[in-house]
């Protein structure tokens, strides 16, 4: 079975964010100060062949791991979906 897997992957909170910051400054030089913070991340889709949905998000576990996030700087999750 193929399953859709979404794996979004965000910059540590303890760390700053230097996209982040560049587009709050953007926005407020916009005029638009309502909004407080800005966290820029990934969103990565892939689409996996698995026996199991568990199996599919253990693979897509692996290959975060090993490729997409780096765990010094980054943190990620992961949602299965059919």
């Amino acid at each position: 079975m193929t399953y859709t897997v979404q794996v979004t992957v965000m910059p540590l909170k303890e760390l700053l964010d230097p996209q982040g910051k560049a587009v709050i400054g953007g926005l407020q030089n916009l005029g638009i100060k309502a909004i407080q913070d800005v966290r820029i991340g990934k969103n990565i889709t892939l689409q996996i062949e698995a026996d199991s949905a568990d199996k599919a998000k253990q693979i897509a576990e692996d290959a975060t791991k090993k490729l997409l996030a780096n765990p010094v700087m980054e943190y990620f999750e992961i949602h299965v979906a059919q």
